[in-house]
Protein backbone atom coordinates (compact mmCIF):
# COMPACT_ATOMS: atom_id res chain seq x y z
CA UNK A 1 0.00 0.00 0.00
CA UNK A 2 1.36 3.42 -0.93
CA UNK A 3 1.58 6.26 1.55
CA UNK A 4 -1.18 8.19 -0.24
CA UNK A 5 -3.46 5.14 -0.19
CA UNK A 6 -2.90 4.86 3.54
CA UNK A 7 -3.73 8.54 4.02
CA UNK A 8 -6.95 8.04 2.08
CA UNK A 9 -7.99 4.99 4.09
CA UNK A 10 -7.33 6.72 7.40
CA UNK A 11 -9.36 9.73 6.20
CA UNK A 12 -12.20 7.38 5.22
CA UNK A 13 -12.04 5.76 8.66
CA UNK A 14 -12.21 9.11 10.47
CA UNK A 15 -15.02 10.31 8.22
CA UNK A 16 -17.13 7.18 8.68
CA UNK A 17 -16.63 7.25 12.44
CA UNK A 18 -16.74 10.96 13.24
CA UNK A 19 -18.12 12.87 10.24
CA UNK A 20 -20.44 10.59 8.27
CA UNK A 21 -22.20 12.11 5.28
CA UNK A 22 -25.98 12.16 5.46
CA UNK A 23 -28.41 12.33 2.55
CA UNK A 24 -28.04 16.08 1.98
CA UNK A 25 -24.24 16.03 2.09
CA UNK A 26 -24.00 12.95 -0.12
CA UNK A 27 -26.41 14.49 -2.62
CA UNK A 28 -24.42 17.74 -2.63
CA UNK A 29 -21.28 15.89 -3.68
CA UNK A 30 -23.17 13.75 -6.19
CA UNK A 31 -24.87 16.69 -7.87
CA UNK A 32 -21.65 18.70 -7.91
CA UNK A 33 -19.90 15.87 -9.72
CA UNK A 34 -22.80 15.41 -12.14
CA UNK A 35 -22.66 19.12 -12.97
CA UNK A 36 -18.96 18.88 -13.78
CA UNK A 37 -17.71 20.92 -10.83
CA UNK A 38 -14.07 20.25 -9.92
CA UNK A 39 -13.70 17.64 -7.13
CA UNK A 40 -12.09 20.05 -4.70
CA UNK A 41 -14.70 20.29 -1.93
CA UNK A 42 -13.41 20.00 1.62
CA UNK A 43 -13.20 16.48 3.01
CA UNK A 44 -15.86 15.30 5.48
CA UNK A 45 -13.31 15.54 8.29
CA UNK A 46 -12.53 19.18 7.46
CA UNK A 47 -16.23 19.90 7.01
CA UNK A 48 -16.87 18.56 10.51
CA UNK A 49 -13.90 20.59 11.80
CA UNK A 50 -15.42 23.78 10.35
CA UNK A 51 -18.79 22.86 11.86
CA UNK A 52 -17.28 22.33 15.31
CA UNK A 53 -15.18 25.48 15.02
CA UNK A 54 -18.31 27.52 14.25
CA UNK A 55 -20.04 25.97 17.26
CA UNK A 56 -17.09 26.57 19.58
CA UNK A 57 -16.93 30.13 18.30
CA UNK A 58 -20.66 30.57 18.95
CA UNK A 59 -20.88 31.96 15.44
CA UNK A 60 -24.06 33.75 14.46
CA UNK A 61 -22.73 35.27 11.24
CA UNK A 62 -20.40 33.45 8.86
CA UNK A 63 -18.74 34.63 5.65
CA UNK A 64 -17.53 32.06 3.14
CA UNK A 65 -15.39 33.09 0.17
CA UNK A 66 -15.67 30.30 -2.41
CA UNK A 67 -18.91 28.31 -2.43
CA UNK A 68 -18.22 25.67 -5.10
CA UNK A 69 -21.14 23.19 -4.76
CA UNK A 70 -22.11 24.21 -1.24
CA UNK A 71 -20.69 21.20 0.61
CA UNK A 72 -18.66 23.24 3.09
CA UNK A 73 -21.51 25.75 3.21
CA UNK A 74 -23.86 23.07 4.51
CA UNK A 75 -21.41 22.00 7.23
CA UNK A 76 -20.95 25.62 8.35
CA UNK A 77 -24.61 26.64 8.17
CA UNK A 78 -25.67 23.67 10.27
CA UNK A 79 -23.71 25.18 13.15
CA UNK A 80 -25.73 28.41 13.09
CA UNK A 81 -28.64 29.22 15.40
CA UNK A 82 -32.11 29.67 13.92
CA UNK A 83 -31.55 33.41 13.51
CA UNK A 84 -28.01 33.05 12.17
CA UNK A 85 -26.77 34.07 8.74
CA UNK A 86 -24.18 32.79 6.28
CA UNK A 87 -23.17 34.72 3.18
CA UNK A 88 -21.18 32.77 0.61
CA UNK A 89 -19.45 34.39 -2.36
CA UNK A 90 -19.05 32.40 -5.59
CA UNK A 91 -17.46 33.56 -8.84
CA UNK A 92 -18.98 30.98 -11.20
CA UNK A 93 -22.75 31.26 -11.86
CA UNK A 94 -22.99 27.52 -12.61
CA UNK A 95 -21.32 26.63 -9.34
CA UNK A 96 -23.65 29.00 -7.51
CA UNK A 97 -26.69 27.43 -9.17
CA UNK A 98 -25.65 23.94 -8.07
CA UNK A 99 -24.79 25.17 -4.57
CA UNK A 100 -28.12 26.96 -4.17
CA UNK A 101 -29.98 23.74 -5.00
CA UNK A 102 -27.85 21.73 -2.60
CA UNK A 103 -28.34 24.25 0.19
CA UNK A 104 -32.11 24.35 -0.34
CA UNK A 105 -32.35 20.56 -0.28
CA UNK A 106 -30.49 20.61 3.04
CA UNK A 107 -33.17 22.95 4.40
CA UNK A 108 -30.73 25.81 4.92
CA UNK A 109 -31.86 28.32 2.30
CA UNK A 110 -33.39 30.58 4.98
CA UNK A 111 -29.98 30.89 6.66
CA UNK A 112 -27.72 31.06 3.59
CA UNK A 113 -27.34 33.61 0.81
CA UNK A 114 -25.09 32.86 -2.17
CA UNK A 115 -23.86 35.96 -3.98
CA UNK A 116 -22.52 35.54 -7.51
CA UNK A 117 -19.59 37.41 -8.99
CA UNK A 118 -15.91 38.12 -8.33
CA UNK A 119 -15.41 38.19 -4.58
CA UNK A 120 -13.24 41.30 -4.80
CA UNK A 121 -16.29 43.08 -6.23
CA UNK A 122 -18.79 41.51 -3.83
CA UNK A 123 -16.75 42.24 -0.70
CA UNK A 124 -16.74 46.08 -1.05
CA UNK A 125 -20.49 46.00 -1.69
CA UNK A 126 -20.94 43.83 1.36
CA UNK A 127 -18.90 46.26 3.46
CA UNK A 128 -21.04 49.17 2.18
CA UNK A 129 -24.08 47.41 3.63
CA UNK A 130 -22.53 47.84 7.09
CA UNK A 131 -23.46 44.34 8.24
CA UNK A 132 -22.81 43.22 11.82
CA UNK A 133 -19.29 41.80 12.00
CA UNK A 134 -18.77 38.19 11.00
CA UNK A 135 -17.77 35.77 13.73
CA UNK A 136 -16.12 33.31 11.34
CA UNK A 137 -14.68 33.67 7.84
CA UNK A 138 -13.74 30.68 5.69
CA UNK A 139 -11.55 31.54 2.68
CA UNK A 140 -11.40 28.83 0.02
CA UNK A 141 -11.32 30.55 -3.36
CA UNK A 142 -8.64 31.45 -5.94
CA UNK A 143 -5.37 31.43 -4.04
CA UNK A 144 -3.71 34.28 -5.89
CA UNK A 145 -6.10 36.69 -4.17
CA UNK A 146 -5.70 35.21 -0.68
CA UNK A 147 -4.03 38.33 0.79
CA UNK A 148 -6.81 40.54 -0.56
CA UNK A 149 -9.48 38.23 0.84
CA UNK A 150 -7.72 38.24 4.18
CA UNK A 151 -7.58 42.04 4.23
CA UNK A 152 -11.32 42.21 3.55
CA UNK A 153 -11.96 39.58 6.21
CA UNK A 154 -10.24 41.85 8.72
CA UNK A 155 -12.51 44.74 7.71
CA UNK A 156 -15.63 42.61 8.15
CA UNK A 157 -14.82 40.98 11.50
CA UNK A 158 -14.34 42.00 15.12
CA UNK A 159 -11.99 41.21 17.97
CA UNK A 160 -12.44 37.52 18.71
CA UNK A 161 -13.52 36.55 15.20
CA UNK A 162 -11.80 33.59 13.55
CA UNK A 163 -10.49 33.33 9.98
CA UNK A 164 -9.69 30.02 8.27
CA UNK A 165 -7.59 30.00 5.10
CA UNK A 166 -7.66 26.67 3.27
CA UNK A 167 -5.07 24.94 1.05
CA UNK A 168 -1.97 26.72 2.33
CA UNK A 169 0.57 23.87 2.04
CA UNK A 170 0.16 23.22 -1.68
CA UNK A 171 1.80 19.81 -1.49
CA UNK A 172 4.78 21.32 0.33
CA UNK A 173 5.46 23.88 -2.40
CA UNK A 174 4.60 26.76 -0.05
CA UNK A 175 8.25 26.87 1.08
CA UNK A 176 9.46 27.65 -2.45
CA UNK A 177 10.42 31.32 -2.15
CA UNK A 178 11.42 31.51 -5.81
CA UNK A 179 8.15 30.27 -7.29
CA UNK A 180 6.23 32.65 -9.53
CA UNK A 181 3.07 30.51 -9.41
CA UNK A 182 0.31 33.03 -8.54
CA UNK A 183 -1.34 30.55 -6.17
CA UNK A 184 1.87 30.11 -4.21
CA UNK A 185 2.70 33.80 -4.26
CA UNK A 186 -0.78 34.65 -2.97
CA UNK A 187 -0.72 31.97 -0.31
CA UNK A 188 2.69 33.00 1.00
CA UNK A 189 1.62 36.65 1.05
CA UNK A 190 -1.46 35.77 3.09
CA UNK A 191 0.58 33.74 5.57
CA UNK A 192 3.06 36.59 5.90
CA UNK A 193 0.16 38.97 6.50
CA UNK A 194 -1.08 36.74 9.32
CA UNK A 195 2.43 36.62 10.77
CA UNK A 196 3.02 40.36 10.66
CA UNK A 197 -0.37 41.97 11.18
CA UNK A 198 -0.87 43.52 14.63
CA UNK A 199 -4.52 42.47 14.67
CA UNK A 200 -3.94 38.81 13.89
CA UNK A 201 -2.60 35.83 15.80
CA UNK A 202 -2.45 32.64 13.80
CA UNK A 203 -0.88 29.34 12.94
CA UNK A 204 -0.90 26.83 10.10
CA UNK A 205 -1.47 23.08 10.23
CA UNK A 206 -0.27 20.50 7.70
CA UNK A 207 -2.71 17.73 6.82
CA UNK A 208 -2.66 14.52 4.82
CA UNK A 209 -5.69 12.58 3.64
CA UNK A 210 -8.06 12.03 0.78
CA UNK A 211 -6.97 15.30 -0.84
CA UNK A 212 -3.28 14.51 -0.48
CA UNK A 213 -0.78 16.72 1.31
CA UNK A 214 -2.07 20.18 2.20
CA UNK A 215 -3.24 22.15 5.22
CA UNK A 216 -4.93 25.30 6.48
CA UNK A 217 -4.15 28.45 8.41
CA UNK A 218 -6.19 29.57 11.40
CA UNK A 219 -6.12 33.13 12.70
CA UNK A 220 -7.87 35.00 15.49
CA UNK A 221 -8.65 38.69 15.20
CA UNK A 222 -7.23 40.73 18.08
CA UNK A 223 -8.22 44.12 19.45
Amino acid sequence: MSESQLWHQVDDYFAALLAPDDEALTAALRDSEAAGLPPIAVTPALGKFLHLLAQVQGARRILEIGTLGGYSTIWLARALPADGRLISLEYDPRHAEVATGNIARAGLDKLVEVRVGPALESLPRLADEHPPPFDLVFIDADKANNPHYLEWALKLTRAGSVIVLDNVVRGGRVIDRDSTDPDLVGTRAALELIAGHPRLSGTAVQTVGAKGYDGFALARVLE
